[in-house]
């Protein structure tokens, strides 16, 4: 029986084609959105690059590296990561964000020609009558705002991404009357923001529809961004109906930290391209290392059941499943003892399934826990964990299944 015999997967049932276009491109906000989390620590240059390097290797392709206009330490930082990056020939274009004004674009220029290299600017300002009212913007304000400031980033050399604050409940006609200045005045990208995470999918559906057609009717070659937040729960969803629906970019964070309840995460976003057959060349072994570095930078706690890299992530106890595990293994089948009870197999992401002894386990979980261990699974052993373990409240620890087979001392 092949492989294929073994999953029917519904997924596939009546797809309409290739979910998402070749060719389409990932940028990493971490560390300029997931550092704008109020509960986050911002960590040594060090740390930022080393955090670069690791979305080198699960092939993220531009990063949004910080705000040189804030502080002179935000300046140095990211001089010292395009530096970085330039020298260790890293896959990763750099960028940099700021406001639509003059003040923020020359620093982000500066940036560019102390690094030598080329570096995009995200240029943004708030688009919605929410957001004009705070703020008592008008519509040609904020346009003419809008031009000078991506007027000073081309005429400085910088690849501009024009990001209208907001887009999601921004009314159509201003959005079209901004996205089509910015095209005028060379925007090489139209960033549709979902600021404060409003969008359903057919929110995306129907602004990433409504952009395209302004870049089509321009006939200018002009990309089109995806930058989702998870106010709703929908970060992840909304980033991957964006990409179907003609974005050919999408933001994340690792492990979706950013403002507020965060961004879309951007181990998720390649996780489940990877699992549709999308990112087949691309290597995510070094996800979970992604991850784990940047919340050990950011000072973030992982959830124990957050996917993929949740201690609970490949971890059970209760019996039924962890028989199935072990059965498939004693087969030698490698690919079935990660697929038997996970939909997301773990060797593919740098991890492996993991067996507990707890109130829900069989004799199988004392068994194979200690001969993994390298311990002669006695059946007075065995029997001995096994009741230990049915009176605990909780997952044994190793400690505690090692006093158990040490015995009275």
């Amino acid at each position: 029986m092949s492989q294929d015999d073994l999953i029917y997967d519904w997924n596939e049932v009546e797809r309409r084609g290739r979910l998402i276009p070749k060719g389409v491109t990932f940028l990493d906000e971490t560390l300029r959105d997931g550092l704008q989390n109020p509960s986050v620590t911002d960590p040594p240059v060090e740390k930022k690059i080393e955090i670069l390097h690791l979305m080198h290797d699960i092939g993220v392709h531009g990063a949004d590296i910080g705000l040189p206009g804030s502080s002179q330490r935000a300046f140095d930082d990211v001089v010292k990561m395009c530096r970085a990056i330039q020298s260790s020939k890293l896959r990763v274009k750099p960028g940099v964000a700021g406001r639509t004004v003059v003040s923020d674009v020359t620093p982000m220029i500066e940036v560019s020609q102390r690094a030598g290299m080329p570096v995009e600017a995200f240029l943004f300002i708030g688009s919605s009558p929410i957001r004009q009212l705070a703020e008592q913007w008008d519509v040609d304000l904020i346009a003419r705002r809008s031009a000078e400031a991506i007027d000073v980033a081309v005429k400085g050399g910088l690849p501009v991404c024009y990001v209208t604050e907001d887009t999601t409940r921004s009314r159509p006609e201003v959005v079209a009357k901004l996205f089509e200045i910015a095209i005028d005045h060379g925007a090489s990208r139209l960033c549709v923001a979902d600021t404060v995470g409003h969008a359903t999918p057919d929110g995306v559906r129907n602004i990433i529809g409504f952009t395209k057609n302004i870049v089509k009717r321009s006939g200018a070659n002009v990309g089109v961004d995806w930058h989702g937040h998870n106010d709703r729960g929908l970060a992840l969803e909304n980033a991957l109906w964006a990409l179907e629906f003609g974005a050919d970019r999408v933001h994340g964070t690792a492990l979706g930290i950013g403002e507020r309840v965060g961004n879309a995460a951007m181990e998720l976003i390649l996780l489940n391209l990877k699992l549709l057959g999308l990112l087949e060349d691309q290597d995510l072994t070094r996800l979970v290392d992604y991850c784990r570095t940047a919340a050990e930078a950011l000072q973030w706690d992982i959830a124990i059941n957050y996917p993929l890299v949740g201690s609970d992530a490949f971890r059970t106890a209760t019996g039924v499943h962890a028989a199935a595990i072990i059965k498939a293994q004693q087969k030698g089948d490698a690919w079935l003892a990660d697929r038997i009870y996970s939909g997301v197999p773990a060797g593919m992401f740098g991890r492996t399934q993991e067996i507990g002894i707890g109130f829900m386990s069989g004799a199988s979980n004392v068994t194979y826990w200690l001969q993994q261990r390298g311990i002669e699974a006695s059946k007075g052993v065995v029997d001995a964990v096994l009741a230990a373990a049915k009176k605990s409240t909780h997952i044994l620890s190793e400690d505690e299944v090692m006093a158990v087979v040490r015995g009275p001392a």
